[in-house]
């Protein structure tokens, strides 16, 4: 990807506050273009395009059906645009970057790149950076916020119309998925966990290891058995003290230069082939500080060095 510096990135915002309890993410996207994400690529000689915020219905003018999977009617509405746009990008040979938003984006994203990846017989495989693993079902779920949900549907388990959104599942086969950085999972999603058996690299394993070997033990493993790797990031996988102003918030996460180091190895490995930024809340946030670091983080994943 690096390799080829005139390639264009192409922007989608999903302003979806929908899949998380508490409202303000849907401010994300703009609060990463205030932060100047644009100028910070093109500065690495990359063509940009935004093509605006998909449209999305604001949570007053709706009436919450089911408890478990809250807004679900929207969520899937919003995430089958999504996710043709995603695809049509891919199939431009351009690079879809997606700005939300909560973490239920991600099933538009995966499913979009999925969609790609089956019609062009490429296998996908996903690194999901995150301090949840979004692994819920609405069985298991406490909350019934969707957005604890998007990795789960991705692999095939969970409501029905989440699992097939966009007319097929799986998206992902689990062994081609790894979690990094997480550290509050729910007990009843560890059952879900344990059944699919996808990676997963707790805050305790980033103690212990490093964040480098992990990261290189994760992108070795994938050159060997995928062809397009999609990197999901939520920024609450970063420490609250670097990244205040997330969606869900858990101290103990990635600290600066883990998060930048993880970034600048997944851009030296040159095999990152589309990248969402999810959970940036400007409304938890402190002078847009969050923001600022999530686009630097874009940047370094992009190919950004300190020399």
């Amino acid at each position: 990807m690096n390799e080829q510096k005139q390639q264009t990135i192409t922007v989608i915002g999903f302003p979806m506050d929908l899949g998380s309890g508490r409202r303000g993410v849907d401010m994300g996207p703009s609060a990463l273009r205030i932060a100047g994400l644009e100028s910070k690529l093109e500065q690495l000689g990359y063509r940009v395009e935004d093509t605006g915020d998909i449209n999305i219905e604001i949570m007053e003018k709706q009436k919450l059906h089911d408890p478990k999977l809250r807004y679900l009617n929207e969520i899937l509405k919003t995430s089958k645009v999504l996710a043709s746009r995603v695809e049509k990008v891919l199939e431009q040979n351009k690079f879809p970057l997606c700005i939300g938003g909560d973490h239920s984006m991600a099933l538009g994203t995966i499913a979009g790149v999925s969609s790609y990846c089956k019609k062009n017989k490429l296998t996908l495989g996903v690194i999901w950076i995150d301090a949840h693993t979004d692994m819920n079902t609405d069985d298991t779920t406490p909350s019934g916020n969707i957005h604890g949900m998007p990795l789960a549907a991705s692999m095939g388990l969970g409501n029905a119309e989440l699992v097939n959104l966009y007319g097929f599942a799986p998206k992902l086969k689990p062994e081609n998925c790894a979690i990094i950085a997480a550290r509050s999972i729910d007990i009843e999603e560890r059952k879900n966990i344990k059944k699919l058996n996808p990676s997963v690299y707790t805050m305790s394993d980033v103690d212990k290891l490093g964040i480098h070997r992990i990261i290189s033990r994760v992108l070795k493993q994938f050159k060997e058995k995928v062809d397009h790797i999609h990197v999901s990031f939520d920024v609450d996988s970063v420490d609250p003290n670097f990244a205040p102003g997330v969606g869900t918030p858990v101290p103990g996460g990635l600290n600066y230069r883990e998060a930048h180091s993880l970034m600048e190895s997944i851009a030296e490995c040159g095999c990152m082939s589309s990248l969402e930024v999810a959970e940036v809340n400007p409304i938890l946030d402190v002078h847009n500080s969050s923001a600022m670091f999530a686009a630097e983080l874009i940047a370094s994943s992009m190919g950004q060095r300190i020399l």
